[in-house]
C-alpha cells in the first residue's frame, strides 16, 4: 500500500444532488433556495409509476398523475383555493429526488424516510410561496383525489379489474371521467410547467 493511500482520509458520504439548473440540493437538510421548478418538472416527467408496469409506449409520469390529481381536487370542491391546487399539484413533489416507491416499500423504510420526505415537503412549499405544513383538511382531499387518480391507472394501465381497484382505493370520483394515456417525458414536463405557471399567477394576483 502506498504513503498516499495510507495517509488519505475518508471523505464523509455525498449527502447532495447537482441539478440540471446548477443547484446543489442537500438531500439531508435540504433548503427551499435550491429548489427549482424546472427540476422538480424535469424530475418528475422522467419518474413512473407503478414501477414502470403500465400499458403503452411511455411510462405513467408522476408529472401526470399531478396533473390529474390537481385537476380532481378540483373537481370535487370546485371553488378550491389556487393556493390549495398548487399544493395538490405539488403533491408528490418531493419524488424528483427521492423516486416513486410504492406504498409496500415506503412502510418497510419507516419513520425515517417519512420524515425525510415530509422535511423537503416542507422545503418546497416554502420556495413557492405555500405554507410548510399542509392542513389537515387539504391532506384528507389531495388523499382523496390521489386514490381516485389511482383507480383509474389501476384499471386502464395497470390490469386491476374495477372490483380489486375499489378495494384499494375506494370509488373514483363521482362524475369524473377520464380516459388515460400515458404521454412522452416532454409533453409531462411542459405541461406540468405551464400548470404551475397557471396556478401561480392566479395566487400571485
Amino acid at each position: 500500500m502506498t504513503k498516499a493511500r495510507k495517509t488519505a482520509t475518508k471523505l464523509p458520504p455525498r449527502a447532495w444532488q447537482r441539478m440540471l439548473s446548477g443547484r446543489r440540493l442537500d438531500l439531508l437538510d435540504p433548503a427551499a433556495i435550491d429548489i427549482e421548478i424546472e427540476d422538480i418538472a424535469l424530475g418528475l416527467a422522467r419518474v413512473a409509476r407503478w414501477n414502470g408496469q403500465t400499458l403503452g409506449d411511455h411510462g405513467f409520469s408522476v408529472a401526470q398523475h399531478s396533473l390529474i390529481v390537481e385537476d380532481i381536487c378540483a373537481h370535487i370542491v370546485p371553488d378550491l383555493e389556487a393556493k390549495w391546487r398548487l399544493m395538490a399539484l405539488l403533491h408528490d413533489a418531493p419524488e424528483y429526488v427521492i423516486g416513486d416507491m410504492i406504498s409496500p416499500f415506503k412502510a418497510a423504510l419507516g419513520f425515517d424516510y417519512r420524515r425525510f420526505e415530509d422535511h423537503l415537503e416542507q422545503a418546497i412549499h416554502i420556495r413557492f410561496g405555500l405554507p410548510a405544513l399542509m392542513p389537515k383538511e387539504i391532506k384528507v382531499l389531495i388523499k382523496q383525489a390521489d386514490h381516485g387518480c389511482a383507480y383509474f391507472e389501476a384499471t386502464q394501465l395497470v390490469g386491476f379489474s374495477p372490483d380489486e381497484a375499489r378495494t384499494f382505493f375506494g370509488h373514483p370520483p363521482e362524475g369524473y371521467a377520464l380516459r388515460l394515456h400515458a404521454w412522452d417525458c416532454l409533453t409531462a414536463k411542459t405541461r406540468f410547467i405551464d400548470r404551475f405557471n397557471q396556478l401561480s399567477a392566479m395566487l400571485n394576483a
